[in-house]
């Protein structure tokens, strides 16, 4: 394993304090509607097992699994690695994603779901770098804003490794 020199960037909790906060506002949008959350995998599943938790409304479970990074950067492809198991049609679909950077990720994400005719869908993303998007990406919520900065920790990943950490960490450097 590579070891990376990490600093604590959003806290254990700063992150459970936002989710608090999204989980409140996606109970309202969401009261009384047959609601589909969808799980982009791998490196939402903590943010994902967090933020349904905190939604107070029925709700069905969905993975989608996609790859687009090679090391610490994106490929620029998506690679559908787990697709949908069940349809998805004229249900309200959450989809759930770990971070925002180049927005192609997201985009492809969007057009697939939107592709089965869902009666809606609205996208949570927990982090977003702005400034390193290469395509327009609307979002309908974002946890946080953040510099175009490589994090690992509370789902996302170096080389499979730093998932585990229950805050979102800075690489100040690689070893």
């Amino acid at each position: 394993m590579t070891h990376l020199d990490i600093k604590p960037y959003i806290t254990e909790e700063q992150l459970q304090k936002k989710i608090t906060e999204m989980g409140e506002a996606l109970t309202k949008k969401f009261k009384g509607k047959k609601v589909v959350a969808v799980c982009v995998l791998k490196g939402s599943f903590m943010f994902y097992s967090d933020l349904i938790r905190q939604i107070q409304t029925d709700l069905t479970c969905e993975f989608f699994g996609v790859s687009s990074y090679h090391g610490t950067s994106s490929s620029g492809e998506v690679k559908v690695t787990l697709d949908l198991a069940k349809p998805v049609e004229g249900m309200h679909v959450l989809l759930v994603e770990d971070i925002v950077d180049t927005g192609l990720t997201m985009n492809y994400l969007k057009n697939s779901i939107l592709a089965r005719k869902p009666a809606s869908l609205t996208t949570v993303a927990l982090l977003e770098k702005p400034d390193a998007l290469k395509v327009p990406c609307e979002l309908d919520h974002v946890g946080f804003k953040i510099s175009n900065e490589f994090v690992v920790g509370y789902g996302l990943d170096y080389e499979g490794f730093y998932r585990n950490l229950p805050f979102i960490g800075q690489v100040q450097n690689f070893q």
